[in-house]
């Protein structure tokens, strides 16, 4: 099979290499990815940056969609042909994250999903929703499933304000998931034309924040002065202060990302947390059980991902495009 390996740092140092096509175990299937999609960890994994002792070659990316080849000896619950995603942390099936749970995961523990076949255990597989291509669904594992728990975070109630950040995965995810929960959604994005693909997507307010830096302030200025309920915070560090500014007293902040870089221990904004009553919880991603709950809710709904689309041999191209932070959504690779 066909795969594409880090073997030494760097989206130039790549490899696209032949491997023997795995075999499922007792326990295990056989997936034949027909897609992928990189999340912004994946980036920083082929750079070195997230884990600089990750053991090499691996296989990159925790995110990919396909259909059951093979099973092993004792599977039941899925036969060849099933429509199959992974879950993100193969161990975390249910409840709260423990060290044991979070082990496991895909792209960076163990070989992940930018290979033409891979083998799972039975239980690190969820069932796609119907309406979905694979190269939607590739989208889900990680960015969706991060936006969904992002927003249970704040505990919304309908009419309630959720202010994102740019227009990346996790930003578009919290976006039209919150549009499902009847928030009103504000972004801010440094392109105009970003903003206005946003508002075909349910976006209530935008501001490019290159034409005003102030977005905390305007923030509070389509609340009416109250603040945000929700702050979906992708940047980290860089934007953490302006986040806690936008918040209503009682808000919360989903940290999600950390985009704009390492955190300052000086400069974190203590007082703000303080004068907000602020709750900043920390989102990994989320359980086989999440996944399986924003799966009924996608397909209820009839959700469909939005992103941009490259050919299976364009894995550099596409992570390229993320390294400038030009895209729109989600980048998916067809594998072919």
């Amino acid at each position: 099979m066909k795969a594409w390996q880090i073997s030494s740092f760097g989206v130039d140092s790549l490899e696209f290499v032949e491997r023997p096509t795995p075999s499922p175990g007792s326990g295990e299937v056989l997936v034949r990815v027909r897609a992928i999609s990189f999340n912004y960890r994946d980036l920083l994994m082929i750079k070195g940056l997230y884990n600089p002792k990750l053991q090499l070659p691996r296989i990159p990316c925790s995110d990919g969609a396909g259909e059951v080849a093979a099973v092993g000896e004792g599977v039941i619950a899925w036969k060849p042909g099933d429509r199959v995603a992974g879950i993100f942390m193969q161990n975390w099936l249910d409840g709260a994250l423990t060290p044991a749970k979070a082990r496991g995961a895909l792209g960076g523990d163990i070989d992940g999903m930018l290979a033409e076949f891979v083998v799972l255990h039975e239980t690190g597989l969820v069932r796609l929703p119907e309406h979905l291509s694979f190269q939607e669904a590739a989208t889900l594992p990680c960015a969706a499933l991060t936006a969904w728990n992002a927003l249970a975070a704040g505990n919304l109630r309908p009419g309630a304000n959720v202010l994102i950040q740019g227009t990346g995965g996790v930003s578009i995810f919290a976006l039209q998931f919150g549009r499902l929960q009847g928030a009103r959604v504000l972004g801010i994005s440094s392109s105009s034309d970003k903003l206005d693909r946003a508002y075909t997507l349910g976006l209530d307010a935008g501001l490019n924040y290159r034409e005003d830096p102030e977005w905390d302030r305007w923030a509070l200025d389509q609340t009416g002065g109250q603040g945000v309920d929700l702050v979906v915070e992708v940047g980290g560090a860089g934007t953490l202060s302006r986040s806690l500014r936008a918040l209503r007293i009682g808000g919360v902040v989903a940290q999600v990302g950390v985009l704009s870089g390492p955190a300052d221990p000086v400069s974190f904004p203590i007082a703000s947390i303080l004068h907000k009553q602020a709750r900043i919880q920390g989102i990994y991603v989320g359980s086989r059980k999440d996944f399986e709950e924003m799966n009924k809710a996608i397909s209820l709904a009839a959700l469909r991902p939005v992103g941009e689309n490259f050919p299976w041999s364009h894995a550099r191209q596409a992570l390229t495009r993320m390294e400038e932070a030009t895209h729109f959504g989600k980048l998916v690779l067809t594998v072919a």
